[in-house]
């Protein structure tokens, strides 16, 4: 297990240190090895685990799932899961092994997570994503968020998301990531989820309005340096999902644009580091095409 960071108290005024630029949760993307290599090229993104069950935690391998490089560092431990006992018992497990934060899936609209009435599903009862929420806050000290979506299925209503938001925001949770789309949870795959209903910047940034001193992060359709540039005023930070998967590159410009100060690895460089992580990886029994999958993307169109 390693050594949780030292984390500050958060508020919205010092939340670009901690929520500027997150890489999203993605089933099998966000792996460790992914990970590994998305912290080479943006020395100050959060990054974030598949979303990993409680059942998986708590009755499977726990040491494959939690497993990570110190290098990751700040990661969170997003959790997929509807029953506050064994919520708690996952997030006490993750801070033990040193993660900087526990995130509550509330956004997943696949089959998987709706048979377990987790995921998006938890939208409908914010009362029971508050005691979760709660219930961990109470267990660990590191901060407890929540990644959800703007509505389910056909209702758009603002009040829907408000009021879920203000449930949860009345635990003390300060750290919301919005993907300003709804979840459509029959006819719609989770690939479709991700691209056919529409995306709705405005009524996620009422939420930063309605909710001033609370951490809002925009998720969804942000691909370019550009796309971040625009909407970040209006928000605390981004979370990019699939663009840093298809060109890993954009996070290299995003940390070169926002932290000019640091010293981002060069493309060659950061090759360098993965040969030396690879070789390690490798005398683990590790196979390389799961190392360097992520690393794909980088060469993409050239």
């Amino acid at each position: 297990m390693l050594s949780s960071a030292a984390v500050q108290p958060l508020t919205a005024s010092n939340a670009s240190d901690h929520w500027r630029l997150c890489v999203a949760p993605m089933i099998d993307v966000t792996d460790r090895h992914c990970r590994y290599f998305h912290r080479l090229l943006a020395p100050r993104a959060r990054l974030y685990t598949e979303m990993i069950t409680t059942g998986a935690l708590l009755h499977g391998d726990a040491q494959r799932h939690l497993d990570f490089n110190r290098q990751e560092h700040p990661v969170a431990l997003q959790l997929g899961g509807s029953e506050p006992d064994a919520l708690v018992a996952s997030a006490k497990l993750g801070a033990q092994w040193g993660y900087d934060e526990i995130n509550l899936n509330c956004g997943c609209p696949s089959e998987r997570v709706q048979k377990g009435a987790f995921g998006a599903c938890l939208m409908a009862e914010p009362k029971l994503v508050a005691e979760c929420i709660k219930a961990m806050q109470d267990a660990v000290s590191v901060p407890v968020t929540v990644k959800h979506r703007l509505g389910l299925d056909k209702n758009e209503s603002y009040d829907f998301v408000r009021d879920f938001v203000g449930t949860i925001y009345d635990t003390g949770c300060r750290v919301f990531i919005i993907h300003a789309r709804n979840a459509v949870l029959k006819g719609l795959s989770p690939k479709d989820n991700r691209e056919v209903p529409p995306l709705r910047y405005d009524e996620a940034a009422r939420l930063k309005r309605d909710f001033p001193d609370a951490v809002m992060v925009l998720n969804g359709g942000l691909t370019t340096l550009g796309d971040c540039e625009a909407v970040l005023p209006r928000f605390d930070g981004v979370m990019l999902g699939r663009s840093p998967w298809h060109d890993p590159s954009v996070l290299a410009r995003l940390s070169h644009a926002w932290w000019p100060q640091l010293t981002v690895k060069t493309e060659a460089e950061v090759i360098e580091a993965l040969v030396g992580y690879a070789g390690e990886q490798i005398a683990a029994k590790v196979p390389l095409r799961i190392v360097v999958r992520p690393l794909l993307g980088l060469f993409n169109g050239r």
